[in-house]
């Protein structure tokens, strides 16, 4: 069952102003109008529950859109769902690439997104910007509060937290997790935007930074980068040992893969200036890897769908057997308690039709085949990228639907949904004991998926109980391994790495092992898991003309796009909201 995390965070959704609690005593002497807004009082006369929701709406704020019933957003969006933090992620790191193509051009600033024709007034870049600081901003409130909870006149070392434990064992735990869920944000802010604003809940020297305190822009990307990393460094020297996460909760290897990948990128995130990330990844992806070496499938799954799919939480910290977490961070979904149009519930429904009644020529896509009862058909694979799959021996494109369900691989009219294939990864269909049953449908030959030899799909539901994997260890795997063509570690162990995934996947060994066979790799077993921009990037094939797909640039062939935009400007509404001349755009980017 998935009661606990989702209980977690349904006691945060119901207090929507607890994460702007502030220490200063005389701010809570006017209570809130909202009658949902916990007051003062309330939170005085039962802190340990009060501080777990306070904690709750760390994570809530990664998973759904709003502390309140449907269709509500903690920003202003035109679409609630669009708001969504990973939804947000998914829309800067995978429309602008070969990967996907959404086809609705209705909501502002998407077209240009999936075109890589953006400017500073792009809509969806300040709705992603202020996600991401919004969930920055609670986090911080949150440490400020428990730094400073003697100014309620709450002493913690009188209170016991619900498992009995004293609280404030309890509460150092839960700023280790929130400064872990800060930094994943800051990760999304250097790669996305750059030189962005460095907000924190202490200074330099220690103190706390009053809440509400227009945070400064960092002094050069490579600082915000080295503030951030040195603080989740501390992290890691810093947690206990011996802990065992609780599900759908930060754990020791949540902490260590998001460090793999800022090393990963550090040369990139440091704007060239530094080489040093690709031994510490390298370090970093060893100690997680020895970790979970335990048996024949080397940490991995044994069923690469199973991970996308509705029992997927088995995956998951505090679920999984002991060194079998292949999913080392991710956000916990559940069909009744976190409903959300972002999350897996936007992956599965952007890309299935809702076609089970037509020809196969025309396009077949049966909803309820993947769990659900509502699909949206607004996402198709482009072209280039469906060519980097062997779609009749990856066992991860099992569920693609491409010419015999009545589509083409070609994108000549992109927003034809049935111009591109269907990459089907994420589904709501259940598996038994991580495995799934494999079988052609009867009536269309089609690949099908189902628990077992019945061939039933039991859940059809408008929102899905899939998981969202974040970190997973077959891409620590695959980081050791780019990392060991940097000259660190051993090439040769990288390549057996790189294989451990391929041999899941049903694909032969590669016997050399290059830096374009690393990144197609990368693509085949990382796709939509929101890395495919950054990976680019990485590997120089983003901007200008070494890689081009359909669409790139707003042409239909694709062409060049100028290296600046390997990171997206600073939203115009964020430089105007400083005093003129404080906040800087990025190079290339009118203000």
């Amino acid at each position: 069952m998935k009661s606990y995390i989702n209980k977690f965070i349904a006691s945060s959704l119901v207090m929507a102003a607890a994460g702007t609690f502030t220490a200063c005593v005389g701010d809570l002497d006017q209570e809130p109008k909202d009658p949902s807004v916990v007051t003062s009082g309330q939170f005085v006369d039962n802190p340990q529950e009060y501080i777990a929701g306070l904690m709750a709406n760390c994570y809530a704020g990664m998973t759904v859109s709003g502390q309140g019933g449907a269709g509500s957003s903690d920003i202003t969006s035109p679409d609630a769902g669009m708001s969504c933090y990973s939804r947000a992620i998914f829309m800067l790191n995978e429309f602008p690439t070969d990967e996907t193509a959404w086809i609705y051009f209705s909501d502002a600033g998407v077209e240009e997104l999936v075109k890589a024709t953006w400017g500073s007034d792009n809509p969806v870049l300040n709705l992603a910007y202020s996600r991401f600081y919004t969930h920055i901003a609670v986090c911080n409130d949150f440490l400020r509060n428990m730094k400073n909870l003697g100014d309620w006149g709450i002493d913690p070392s009188q209170l016991t937290s619900p498992d009995g434990k004293p609280m404030t064992e309890e509460i150092a735990q839960f700023c280790l997790e929130a400064r872990v869920l800060r930094a994943y944000s800051y990760f999304q802010v250097i790669d996305f935007f750059g030189r962005a604003a460095v907000a924190w809940d202490v200074d330099d020297a220690g103190n706390t930074i009053p809440y509400g305190t227009i945070p400064p822009q960092a002094e050069s990307r490579q600082a915000l980068y080295n503030k951030v990393v040195a603080d989740l460094e501390d992290v890691l020297a810093n947690w206990p040992a011996g802990h065992t996460p609780r599900y759908g909760r930060i754990g020791k290897d949540a902490v260590r893969g998001l460090l793999a990948r800022f090393y990963l990128n550090e040369k990139v995130f440091t704007d060239g200036a530094s080489d040093a990330g690709w031994k510490k990844c390298w370090d970093m992806c060893q100690q997680i890897i020895t970790d979970h070496d335990i048996n024949a499938n080397h940490g991995l799954a044994s069923d690469y769908l199973a991970l996308f799919g509705a029992t997927n939480d088995i995956f998951m910290p505090g679920k999984a057997s002991a060194g079998n977490n292949e999913i080392l961070m991710g956000l916990p979904y559940d069909n009744m308690d976190t409903q959300s149009y972002g999350g897996t519930d936007f992956l599965i429904m952007g890309v299935i039709g809702d076609f089970g009644d037509k020809e196969l020529t025309k396009g077949f896509c049966n909803k309820t085949w993947y769990g659900f009862q509502s699909a949206w058909a607004c996402m198709h694979a482009r072209e280039q990228f469906s060519q980097l799959f062997d779609l009749t021996t990856d066992g991860r494109a099992y569920l693609w639907l491409t010419e015999d369900a009545g589509y083409t691989i070609t994108n000549q009219t992109i927003s034809k949904f049935t111009d591109g294939y269907l990459p089907i990864k994420f589904t709501n269909v259940k598996a038994t004991n991580g495995t799934y049953y494999r079988f052609k449908d009867p009536q269309t030959r089609l690949n099908r998926i189902s628990p077992d030899a019945s061939m039933t799909v039991e859940a059809n539901y408008n929102f899905c109980d899939t998981d969202l994997p974040l970190i997973r260890l077959a891409d620590v795997y695959l980081m050791a391994a780019e990392a060991s063509l940097h000259g660190v570690g051993s090439t040769t162990t990288g390549q057996q790495y790189l294989n451990w995934v391929r041999q899941r996947a049903g694909l032969a060994p590669i016997q050399n092992m290059t830096a374009d066979n690393v990144l197609d790799e990368r693509a085949r077993e990382l796709y939509w898991e929101n890395l495919r921009r950054t990976d680019l990037i990485r590997f120089g094939k983003f901007t200008g003309n070494a890689y081009n797909w359909n669409w790139k640039n707003g042409t239909s062939v694709g062409t060049a796009i100028a290296d600046y935009m390997s990171v997206y400007p600073i939203p115009s509404a964020i430089v105007a909201s400083y005093a003129a001349g404080t906040y800087q755009q990025n190079p290339g980017y009118v203000k």
